[in-house]
């Protein structure tokens, strides 16, 4: 490509600049994003530009699906294990077959390549979805089941797409032979995935040096993913299962050093891989027209509009049979503790919005199969994806908060909010029972145990003032007044380090210093 320097330079202005948009008009980037990479790429004159799919799976994918697995909650994770594995792997398969009845009765295609659009539609993107439901203050359950969907549909969707274009390409297809195939793809990914975060979490427990487990961290999601594809095996499960044994262990494996700069680190570069795919996705409706030439655009419409109803409307169906198919079968205590209502399963099934991976899936297609003739249908395929991503993410996304408004599924905040009181409260009292122990030691003074016991105290009081176990003294305005006089003497501190700095009596490099402890020491201060 000419003059790629300037469109990479152009890319990026234009995530920044849509991404500042996105905040100022209060709606999720990729909705920006995907319009807007739409709008740049229908500028006449732009270059063409085809996003290769081996760089989408291999260069995002690990480290998306890695991050996404190490910071998610595995303890919700497991409580929702039976509804998750029932959407991630029962709702994907079932989208994948409605999608093929369509597309091979309705639209012609031959059962390989139906299969193939199966595949490729079913997986969901959970990002545009996940921050809508956190803005508006969606449930944090549906959250999570949002989140961990997406953490295993992808392996599901993708092992069924290999085992579709096999057959498409080949010629040749065993249901057995396909199943077992999905079977070891998945078993294997997972214990790859783990035998990788093992080995992975004995280096990093015995290192010390932030960057070196910085960079190990970033590397991760490829020490796991990369064997596991080149053994046949499911990548994306590989990651994830890796991600999720080192978050797990990850507070006893991180060093305080390392946890500061890593979440800051991780948190720029999952925003720059999620907006980069969303708005290549825009760019690609130039590359995918222009393979529709010839084509009548009334029935390529109506293809992509038939196969949007599919996935949308399987989706729903399952979400409205398969629980009170559940219900009937088991009865128990603990499972009637866990059923959620309609208006949530509403939610749940229109947060189902698709994104990179089914693109990426869809420009996998081969041109040619074994035998030398073009892939049939393969230039629709790639526009029915494009549509319903679309579709799914701007439609979809837009509607999202009106209806979790309409509906009523918020949550006030209320149980965070106790799980944080807890969590201050159950950190004071370990502080205050280890500074018992260590008045005993010989090396310790009383008055700085009693200094450190007192901040202690205090904090106990302000925790259980404001979960209401005892009354408010003042304890709150008191602590409120501190924390602004706090905020005016660390400015101060910063101007007098800019004033040194200035006038040449520090160097750069000490205020810089000085500065990231005044910026520590202020994150202590607490609400």
């Amino acid at each position: 490509m000419e003059h790629f320097e300037i469109f990479l330079t152009l890319l990026f202005v234009s995530v920044a600049g849509l991404n500042a948009l996105a905040g100022w008009l209060n709606v999720p980037y990729p909705i920006l994003l995907v319009l807007g990479g739409l709008a740049v790429g229908l500028i006449p004159g732009m270059p063409h530009i085809e996003l290769e799919p081996d760089l989408v799976l291999l260069v995002f994918l690990p480290p998306l699906l890695y991050s996404a697995a190490f910071f998610s909650d595995l303890r919700a994770l497991r409580e929702a294990a039976r509804a998750l594995s029932m959407t991630a792997i029962g709702l994907v398969l079932s989208t994948t077959v409605a999608v093929a009845v369509v597309a091979h009765e309705v639209m012609g295609f031959t059962w390989a390549m139906a299969f193939a659009l199966g595949a490729i539609v079913s997986p969901t993107d959970p990002v545009a979805a996940t921050s809508i439901m956190r803005r508006v203050g969606a449930p944090r359950r549906i959250v999570n089941m949002v989140e961990g969907e997406s953490l295993v549909n992808d392996a599901t969707a993708l092992v069924a797409y290999r085992v579709a274009v096999a057959a498409a390409v080949g010629g040749t297809f065993s249901l057995g032979e396909a199943a077992l195939e999905f079977v070891l793809a998945a078993a294997g990914g997972v214990a790859i995935g783990i035998v990788a975060g093992w080995g992975i979490a004995q280096i990093r427990r015995r290192l010390k040096d932030p960057v070196t487990e910085i960079t190990i961290s970033l590397l991760t999601a490829y020490a796991a993913f990369i064997p596991a594809e080149e053994l046949g095996l499911s990548g994306v499960l590989a990651a994830v299962s890796c991600g999720l044994y080192l978050g797990w262990r990850a507070p006893a494996l991180v060093s305080p050093a390392t946890r500061l700069q890593s979440y800051g680190v991780w948190e720029i570069l999952v925003f720059l891989l999620n907006a980069t795919l969303f708005i290549l996705i825009g760019l690609q409706l130039p590359v995918i027209v222009d393979g529709l030439e010839g084509s009548p655009w009334t029935e390529v419409l109506g293809y992509s509009a038939l196969v949007c109803a599919a996935v949308i409307g399987m989706r729903f169906l399952w979400l409205f049979t398969m629980p009170y198919v559940i219900r009937a079968l088991d009865r128990r205590e603990i499972q009637r503790a866990r059923r959620i209502g309609w208006r949530p399963r509403v939610i749940f099934g229109w947060a189902g919005m698709r994104g990179a991976v089914s693109m990426a899936a869809a420009l996998a297609l081969p041109l040619e199969t074994d035998a030398g003739a073009p892939l049939p249908d393969r230039e629709l395929i790639l526009f029915i994806t494009f549509a319903l991503i679309v579709i799914t993410v701007v439609g979809q996304g837009l509607t999202l908060p009106a209806l979790i408004r309409r509906l009523d599924v918020v949550e006030d905040g209320s149980e965070e909010e106790h799980e944080e009181l807890r969590a201050r409260y159950g950190a004071s009292r370990a502080a205050l029972r280890r500074l018992d122990e260590l008045e005993l030691e010989d090396w310790t003074l009383n008055d700085s145990v009693e200094r450190a016991r007192g901040i202690f105290r205090f904090r106990q009081r302000r925790v259980k003032t404001r979960a209401g176990k005892i009354e408010d003294d003042g304890i709150l305005e008191q602590s409120l007044t501190y924390q602004r006089m706090m905020h005016e003497v660390y400015d101060a501190q910063r101007r007098e380090l800019v004033r040194l700095r200035n006038e040449g009596e520090i160097s750069s490099a000490i205020m810089r210093q000085i500065e990231r402890e005044l910026d520590l020491e202020e994150s202590r201060l607490e609400v």
